[in-house]
């Protein structure tokens, strides 16, 4: 996804910390980690404004405060006709609102120093405030009168929609954004996520302003919302002024419903021709969800095939500068492996290779210790910033089952054992849809569709 939601969606990892002990320290460490655990959850005040649900982590000390009222839905709240509309609303909502019109809009923010911003992905979307905290309570009534009274001025919702087509008429331009495209279109056939909540320029094209400012209306709902703060400010006042502004708005009746999960049935080829000098390769297998336990020996086993398809692919053999493995964050959850190569049935085959070996040899407790600290260091550092820490809570109580969860982690991801990571090797990279972009003369189907190893080709 495009624009500002990266800063959220650095929580689709988890909350994690780098330090392995030893198996004979794990009983004393483990009771140790539970009162970590409950600290840390403590920091947490969670409360309910007219059946708003509020997330506050409070950190002394820090002097910036960031807030994102976060609606429910993504894809689901959209069609293949109106997809788009969402964030179309959401842009044209950080132009300007009824008592800050455009220019004194813009005059507020660079004086306070606030940044009003949105992301959107495929299960929910924020409308983001990023200030300090001297200036919070001026910069919350730029975020309030964004969030419910947006002006929807004729000349910025043109201007806004204007640049999201541009920005989605690029999207085939280049390969790194086309293979991504056609990857949906495979993975998400039949499923919500087929429409992008983006949108499309044929879609965002027929969305009018009236489109927009009935959607705004029908999401302005407090049951399908969720406000998530992160700051040094006191939670009582916070409290009063949630209930000044979000707590008037309707509840209605809004019940989230988790998002439908994949399910490939056997291995799968599509491959789209373009004249270019490197074939672009997604696979892509079904992912658990980050409700499952299951989530985090794969993110321990994604991890470790990570760096083995690195050093096989680009190391020792130099078929390609950026082989990766990867496993998402999201309510219907995917996984999978990434080349650009020449030669792309060498690099496939090799990066094959490395999947079987995952789902046949156990890994060594060298090689799994090494890959836990490395991947929980990394995404330990990623959560050093307030907008981290809120995007972390909003994402575990929106798809992850409850947003206790971001602090029960580190445990989790410490007991991950080699068996772990073997049986969901072989329990979910396993019938791989293989995405290629490049020359069809030049992609051997045999060495995309034969995968081997326990639980290929759709065993």
């Amino acid at each position: 996804m495009k624009n500002n939601f990266a800063r959220w969606i650095l929580a689709a990892l988890l909350l994690l910390t780098s330090i392995w002990v030893p198996a004979v320290e794990a009983r004393t460490s483990s009771r140790a980690g539970d009162n970590e655990v409950t600290d840390a959850a403590k920091l947490v005040t969670e409360f309910d404004v007219n059946g708003l649900k509020v997330l506050f982590k409070r950190r002394a000390g820090s002097q910036t405060v960031v807030a994102g009222l976060f609606l429910r839905g993504g894809s689901r709240n959209v069609n293949d006709k109106n997809a788009g509309v969402e964030a179309l609303m959401l842009d044209v909502a950080t132009e300007a609102s009824t008592n800050y019109p455009r220019e004194k809009f813009r005059r507020e923010n660079s004086s306070t120093g606030t940044v009003i911003s949105y992301g959107i992905n495929y299960d929910y979307s924020v409308l983001s405030l990023a200030t300090t905290r001297r200036f919070f309570d001026r910069s919350w009534d730029l975020f309030v009168d964004s969030s419910l009274r947006p002006s929807f001025a004729p000349d910025d919702f043109q201007r806004v929609k204007n640049r999201l087509m541009a920005s989605l008429s690029d999207d085939e331009d280049t390969p790194e954004s086309f293979i991504q495209v056609l990857q949906s279109r495979v993975i998400y056939a039949g499923h919500p996520y087929l429409n992008d909540p983006r949108g499309t320029v044929e879609s965002l094209s027929k969305v009018t302003l009236e489109d927009v400012r009935k959607f705004h209306q029908e999401m302005m709902q407090t049951s399908r919302l969720l406000l998530v703060v992160v700051g040094d400010i006191d939670p009582a006042a916070l409290k009063g002024k949630v209930e000044a502004s979000f707590g008037k708005l309707p509840r209605g009746t809004y019940q989230p419903q988790p998002a439908p999960q994949l399910a490939f049935a056997e291995p799968t080829l599509s491959v789209t021709p373009r004249d270019i000098p490197t074939n672009y390769v997604q696979g892509v297998f079904v992912a658990p969800a980050l409700t499952s336990p299951d989530i985090y020996a794969m993110r321990v086993a994604s991890s470790i095939l990570q760096q083995r398809v690195f050093v096989e692919v680009r190391v020792r053999r130099n078929l390609s500068y950026a082989p990766d493995a990867f496993v998402g964050s999201q309510g219907a959850n995917t996984g999978g492996i990434s080349v650009s190569a020449v030669d792309a049935n060498q690099a496939v085959k090799v990066m094959l290779e490395e999947i079987a070996r995952l789902q046949q040899v156990p890994v060594s407790d060298e090689d799994l210790k090494g890959s836990v600290q490395q991947f929980l260091t990394r995404f330990y550092l990623g959560q050093e910033t307030n907008a981290a820490q809120a995007g972390e809570l909003a994402q575990q109580e929106l798809v992850g089952g409850g947003w206790r969860n971001s602090f029960q982690a580190i445990e989790r991801l410490r007991a991950v054992t080699s068996a772990d990571v073997q049986r969901v090797a072989q329990k979910y990279m396993r019938n791989i849809q293989f995405i290629v972009l490049g020359n069809p003369q030049q992609v051997d189907r045999a060495t995309f569709l034969g995968q081997s190893g326990i639980g290929g080709k759709g065993q």
